[in-house]
């Protein structure tokens, strides 16, 4: 039997114990399992309390079970759950008694969420949407997948397809009629009109994005500087708790520390780096590369000076790379005047210079309001954010780049514009999953937690 054609099986629930877990069977012997655990199956979608039996007759747990026969289920077959007490002792009873039902097997990761997609419940947007929304840590993040689940780029996408195949089929009539004197030139004006506006249309949405994509990873910000200035004190601050060890002694940070924050909904990583210097001590060098190669990489770095200190540009130069944009104005790096609470810091109001007290908080908060502010600049307007990988925008500018070409085209010659008005359309069935996928399905399911 082919694997897709067993009835598979998972906790889909949280880790053991809890107070209530949740099994989920899916597949053609799905009824069958809640007949030889169960008895007889309750009504379509409607809870009943069942004591549960392994195959020996022994007594399992006192449970609720439901059933969905399919194909009005998740995952578009029959679909049993079993909600017991979630003590590791009675989920690895009900498993192993459902282990022993011919026909069945554990389920991989996301391979319930897969059966669904193979089964035309929700397209690949939609699937990759409901992963964004298992792992979404902030509320901004919650709302962007949530959006992408109901289907907000999947139904545009598909709007978009159907629109091309109709232009398509003007300009393939055409063909077909090249002979009948005016005919073409009559389908061609409707079919030039249809494509430009759906061109106009994909490319504004490529347009508005911004880093919308970026919402799901998150914003990083590094903190650097010389050794000793309060990156760890800065960090602990911003974290609320001690994440990182202070000391009053150069190089105590080796090695690179990171905190996720949800700074007003957005999701953003600090790290803390080891202090810039030149140094002997390997282990501390191998800290300082690091430092280099994360700050380098960031999309914000704070760099942190003593006081009124000047800050040394040798060594704020070894974190901007050619060409990267990135500049001393506030741009990419902000200076960050610690420890004001101990002298004068001079002047900290122009753009991207900042004054705080590290170990005691001042200043502290119009620097968070401040990265807030840089957030939502960095990630544009999410709120109807259709892009939200970069896959999906890869596949949105190529179908954006073959309607630009039929319009080059159909002038020279119907035939070269209804070539890539087809590639237009089956850039957006990979979008949707439903053209030569595979390539990218196991990548994207295996990420999928068992039992989703």
């Amino acid at each position: 039997m082919h694997p897709r054609d067993q009835t598979i099986f998972a906790l889909s629930s949280g880790r053991a114990p809890s107070a209530i877990a949740v099994v989920r069977v899916s597949g053609p012997q799905a009824g069958l399992v809640l007949m030889r655990l169960a008895g007889k199956p309750p009504a379509p979608r409607q809870a009943s309390r069942r004591l549960l039996r392994d195959g020996a007759g022994q007594a399992i747990d006192d449970a609720v079970v439901l059933w969905f026969p399919g194909p009005a289920s998740a995952t578009g077959e029959d679909v049993a759950e079993f909600h017991v007490h979630g003590g590791r002792a009675v989920l690895a009873a009900l498993l192993s008694a459902i282990s022993f039902i011919p026909n069945t097997r554990a389920a991989e990761p996301g391979e319930f969420t897969r059966r669904a997609f193979e089964n035309g419940k929700l397209d690949l947007t939609e699937a990759e949407g409901l992963d964004d929304l298992i792992h979404a840590d902030t509320d901004r993040q919650r709302r962007q997948a949530l959006r992408q689940l109901q289907g907000l780029l999947g139904d545009r996408a598909r709007d978009w397809r159907e629109r091309i195949i109709e232009a398509s089929a003007l300009i393939e009539a055409g063909i077909d009629f090249s002979d009948e004197g005016d005919v073409p030139a009559e389908l061609r004006a409707p079919a030039v009109k249809a494509i430009k506006a759906l061109h106009d249309e994909i490319a504004e949405v490529l347009a508005a994005q911004g880093h919308s994509e970026r919402l799901r990873d998150g914003l990083v910000v590094a903190i650097a500087g010389e050794p000793n200035v309060g990156k760890s004190t800065l960090i602990n601050q911003l974290a609320r708790r001690e994440v990182a060890i202070v000391s009053p002694y150069a190089g105590t940070t080796r090695d690179v520390i990171e905190v996720q924050l949800d700074l007003d909904g957005y999701p953003v990583t600090v790290i803390d780096t080891a202090g810039i210097r030149q140094t002997d001590d390997p282990v501390e060098q191998e800290g300082v590369r690091r430092a280099r190669a994360r700050a380098e990489d960031a999309d914000l770095v704070l760099w942190l000076v003593e006081g009124g200190r000047t800050v040394d540009p040798g060594a704020m130069q070894s974190l901007v790379k050619s060409g990267s944009g990135r500049d001393q104005s506030g741009g990419s790096i902000w200076i960050v005047r610690n420890k004001i609470d101990l002298g004068e810091v001079g002047d900290v109001g122009l753009r991207g210079e900042f004054g705080i007290s590290a170990s005691r908080g001042d200043g502290v908060p119009d620097l968070i309001d401040a990265l807030v502010k840089f957030a939502a600049e960095f990630f544009g307007a999410t709120e109807g954010a259709l892009v939200t990988r970069a896959r999906q925008r890869d596949l949105l500018r190529r179908a954006s780049d073959s309607l630009r070409r039929s319009l080059e085209l159909v002038e020279d010659g119907e035939e070269l514009a209804a070539e890539e008005l087809r590639a237009a359309a089956y850039a957006l069935g990979r979008l949707l999953g439903r053209v030569d996928v595979e390539d990218v399905l196991g990548a994207i399911f295996q990420k999928f937690c068992i039992g989703k």
